[in-house]
């Protein structure tokens, strides 16, 4: 069985992370959606908010498992879960060397796990998590965030920055 990790922090959940999981339930068997989270950062969301907001910004599918993982370990949690593959997106020209740092550390660590990398389209690739939390502040963010995250997490943007 053709087995994948695609992990993030996911904070907040994007248009593009979903584009990523459609893709990888096309290329894979079973997709393991790894919510990531390392104790050295602060995040937005807690993991079971996380986990929760992805959910109902997905339809519900056997072959997909969400799960979180400390995100300091991503080859070990691939190995653990039995995956074979690790799912990354590119976004930019700094994610190829990203992909090539990877691949290295894969041959060299982990040689059973391939890294396969995907290139979302630009419009719902164009903002990061990190980059839409930047955006976010007293007003005026909403019209633009709103067209790179799903509606459940729009909502909860929402109601996190009106406090």
């Amino acid at each position: 069985m053709r087995t994948a990790v695609y992990a993030g922090s996911f904070d907040p959940p994007t248009n593009g992370h979903l584009w990523m999981i459609e893709q990888g339930l096309e290329l894979f068997d079973h997709l393991y959606v790894a919510i990531g989270s390392n104790p050295s950062k602060s995040y937005t969301f807690d993991v079971d908010t996380r986990i929760a907001l992805l959910q109902q910004s997905l339809p519900s599918c056997e072959r997909l498992t969400i799960s979180h993982f400390d995100n300091r370990y991503l080859v070990d949690y691939a190995e653990e879960v039995g995956a074979h593959y690790i799912l990354r997106g590119i976004r930019s020209p700094g994610d190829y060397e990203y992909e090539r740092v990877m691949r290295h550390i894969n041959g060299d660590m982990a040689p059973k796990v391939t890294t396969t990398f995907l290139m979302p389209p630009r419009d719902i690739a164009e903002l990061s998590s990190s980059m839409i939390k930047g955006l976010t502040g007293p007003t005026g963010w909403q019209d633009i965030v709103r067209r790179y995250v799903p509606a459940p997490v729009m909502e909860q943007l929402q109601v996190h920055y009106s406090k």
